[in-house]
């Protein structure tokens, strides 16, 4: 179809130059210096057409020659940059293949390449960190921290592409982290910008300096912000959030810091069975056991809602803070007791309210089941039988008393 088009467009203009020119009565005359010279029209534009053709040709054989200097130079340094860009696409590659000592050497010659051509500071950055991160990598952490000085140099420089400089001062916190420079890892994210310190690897790096620094608030902090990212999966959410908030109570030495932490909880992790149980606990070694109690309230109105382990944690919780327990409490432990009789963790918490209470009428029976159950933990039914002990002593029954205070010295654990 297309020689189709083109012989058609042949025969119009074989047909528009036989109309213009075929006559060929025109005449133009040139007169020089006494001279006179009489050529036809058709052969007077032919020759004019060639003489602009020879003069562009050569005008543009002058220009190719004035330019062949700087055409010369342009030519160098693109092979210069094609042999940088190599290099650089060669350092990577044998950094993935974990040859980081050719790496290195690739890394090195992108610079040498990169020094001599134009001035590419994002091609910079990248070469110094894939160099840094060979070395890294090959433990070499002297020629490393040259190399992150130069790249640290680099950075600070205004002006040209900045889109790889968060990378390198993620991956420089990384390497930080690693050699367990925390405050050079914390430094390093501070300087990210606010859109950069809210992506999910600074968030991660973030949580890891918190840990590492034992800043368990700050860590927990990251943590909800990586969960809300679903950064990870919701059982280990739900791990690394414990984990944070036992570690958070574990670091407070008195009420007003525990109170406080716990407002700073979640509403999730003040329902969660095993963070309430811990503040609980906690509060009660603290001296508080009424605090404990009630934040272990809400948790026991609903206590059929948990599983087996949550109320186990619930009610060793409810045994650590058992003292001063109220009356109001009654009527929920008498629930439990009812829906859990086979449960020696809620048998002995329930035991040990009531014996609080010296409702010991009530309390006996499900202290002794609690006492036999090998699978509540040693230190719970020790206590169990101290408790035992100490209400035989207050009915004056001595016999009782020793033989309870015995079983309890015969507990390993």
């Amino acid at each position: 179809m297309g020689n189709v088009i083109w012989l058609v467009l042949l025969f119009a203009v074989a047909v528009v130059t036989a109309l213009a020119f075929g006559r060929n009565d025109g005449l133009v005359s040139i007169f020089w210096s006494g001279w006179r010279a009489d050529l036809s029209l058709n052969l007077f534009l032919i020759a004019l057409v060639l003489l602009c053709a020879l003069l562009m040709v050569g005008a543009k054989a002058v220009l190719s020659l004035v330019s062949l200097p700087r055409r010369a130079a342009l030519w160098r340094a693109e092979r210069r940059e094609l042999a940088a860009q190599a290099a650089l696409r060669e350092a990577q590659a044998e950094y993935h293949s974990a040859r980081y000592g050719r790496a290195f050497k690739a890394a090195r010659q992108a610079l040498e390449l990169a020094e001599e051509g134009r001035d590419d500071r994002e091609f910079k950055v990248l070469a110094h960190l894939l160099a840094a991160g060979s070395l890294h990598r090959l433990q070499d952490g002297a020629r490393r921290d040259a190399q992150l000085q130069q790249l640290d140099r680099l950075l600070k420089r205004k002006g040209g592409t900045r889109r790889a400089d968060d990378g390198a001062r993620l991956v420089a916190a990384e390497w930080a982290l690693d050699d367990g420079q925390v405050d050079r890892a914390i430094e390093l994210l501070s300087a990210l910008p606010p859109g950069a310190a809210r992506r999910i690897q600074a968030l991660r790096l973030r949580l890891r300096a918190a840990r590492l620094a034992r800043q368990p608030a700050e860590a927990l902090h990251m943590a909800r912000l990586l969960a809300n990212h679903q950064a990870f999966s919701p059982d280990v959410a739900r791990g690394l959030m414990r984990s944070l908030t036992g570690e958070a109570m574990e670091q407070v030495h008195d009420l007003d810091q525990l109170q406080r932490l716990w407002r700073q909880f979640d509403a999730a992790d003040r329902r969660d069975a095993q963070v309430a149980a811990k503040a609980a606990a906690r509060a009660a070694r603290l001296g508080a056991p009424a605090v404990g109690r009630e934040w272990l309230l809400p948790l026991w109105e609903r206590l059929d809602a948990h599983d087996v382990d949550d109320r186990e944690r619930l009610s060793l919780a409810l045994i650590e803070a058992v003292a001063g327990v109220g009356p109001e409490w009654v009527p929920r432990l008498e629930a439990a007791a009812r829906a859990h009789p086979n449960e020696p963790a809620v048998l002995a918490a329930v035991g040990a309210a009531f014996a609080e209470r010296q409702l010991w009428g009530k309390a006996r029976p499900l202290l002794e089941r609690a006492a036999d159950a090998p699978p509540l933990p040693a230190a719970v039914r020790r206590r169990v039988w101290l408790r035992l002990a100490a209400m035989a002593q207050a009915e004056g029954d001595e016999v009782r008393a020793r033989q309870c205070e015995r079983a309890a010295a015969h507990i390993d654990g």
